[in-house]
């Protein structure tokens, strides 16, 4: 039988005492679990905050730091302590683990998504568990709210997995904050994220962590539109990572999308980063928007930034203002100029293959469109 690949993400609240230091019994815990279904033969992947968490205490701070450069520090001694954590406990079972940390950027090049992509399929085709962080000792951004949510969606995505289980201390997505409001429902499955549903899901989780429940909305719709499932469920449970395997604890499942994207459409939608705007009527905009057609330099109404051949661009609708999606054009800004002299230009801009249609609700959930 095939094995299920499933990517587990562990947020810090799932990891640490009450003071905000690391909880050896709950890595143990995690451990004891993911060597139970490695056994049973699932390929795994964890993406595991908790760096900062295992750090901070041997600096001397009394608690977790809020600055970034005390942040960054306590990271750089805490990622080594947690691995070993890790790899300590995997190895009684004799699994072997690995660690990759990863940036904003080994996602937006190619080439480097390529080879981690390649260094993961490798890991896990050999039995190894890979463990995987941001690289918060180098990053800025990437210790923004919400980091690992969407680090383990993008994980997930890459390699294709047949499931992505986000471990948090709440047992799902709530109509309203079940702390304040005991009117609140359980939403238990999910077909499809809409505006509602990012106004739902508002506000922090614990103050140990970095994510709130918006963020686990935004890794749900990366993971889902590329057609992998995403199931949000309660880590302060008894195994709880086993029955999440199954589905068969308490918790909300997001369907995968029945047609995921493609890798390159991926890239487009989430990592791509855009270098300049192009503006097109309202024929155009019809055209990309519900016919499924290429954009054709007909349709183009002006030119803003700074681009080249190949080089990604949003799109626009003159007369609304409103984003209808991202593109790799066919040609630089200067030779666009050229042909938008002509009374009657003619030429496919950018063609539908490398096209991404930006709705509402992503454009609510990714900044960078």
């Amino acid at each position: 039988m095939k094995a299920k690949r499933i990517v587990f993400k562990v947020g810090t609240s799932s990891l640490t005492n009450p003071d905000g230091s690391l909880s050896r019994a709950k890595v143990r815990e995690i451990t004891h679990q993911l060597s139970v279904l490695h056994e049973a033969g699932h390929e795994l992947i964890l993406v595991s905050s908790g760096a900062i968490a295992a750090g901070f205490s041997s600096l001397g701070f009394k608690k977790r730091p809020t600055k970034v450069a005390d942040k960054q520090a306590s990271a750089a001694v805490g990622q080594g302590l947690l691995l070993e954590e890790y790899t300590t406990n995997l190895l009684l079972k004799k699994i072997v683990s690995a660690q990759i940390l990863l940036t904003q950027d080994d996602f937006a090049d190619k080439r480097r998504y390529k080879n981690a992509h390649q260094a993961l399929s490798v890991l896990l085709n050999r039995g190894a568990i890979p463990i995987i962080n941001e690289n918060d000792t180098v990053s800025i951004e990437e210790l923004k709210v919400g980091d690992n949510d969407t680090l383990s969606a993008q994980v997930a995505a890459m390699v294709q997995a047949d499931l992505l289980v986000l471990l948090t201390d709440v047992d799902g997505l709530y109509t309203a904050n079940p702390a304040s409001d005991p009117t609140a429902k359980r939403l238990e499955r999910i077909e499809t994220i809409s505006s509602d549903l990012i106004d739902i899901a508002g506000g922090a989780g614990s103050s140990n962590g970095t994510g709130g429940m918006l963020t686990k909305i935004k890794a749900a719709t990366l993971a889902t539109m590329s057609g992998v499932p995403v199931y949000i469920c309660s880590s302060l449970k008894s195994n709880a990572l086993l029955e999440a395997a199954s589905q068969t604890r308490d918790g909300s499942f997001f369907s995968a999308q029945d047609k995921g994207l493609k890798t390159q459409k991926q890239w487009l939608a989430f990592y791509a980063k855009s270098q300049g705007a192009i503006y097109v009527d309202q024929g155009a905009a019809q055209a990309l928007r519900y016919d499924g057609k290429s954009l054709l330099a007909s349709g183009i109404v002006r030119l803003e930034g700074h681009f080249s051949y190949q080089d990604t661009v949003t799109v626009y609708e003159e007369e609304t203002g409103a984003i209808l999606g991202k593109g790799r054009v066919r040609f630089g800004k200067s030779a666009l100029k050229d042909m938008l002299r002509s009374s009657k230009p003619k030429g496919v801009v950018i063609h539908r293959d490398d096209w991404i249609s930006i709705t509402p609700e992503l454009q609510l959930l990714f900044s960078e469109f």
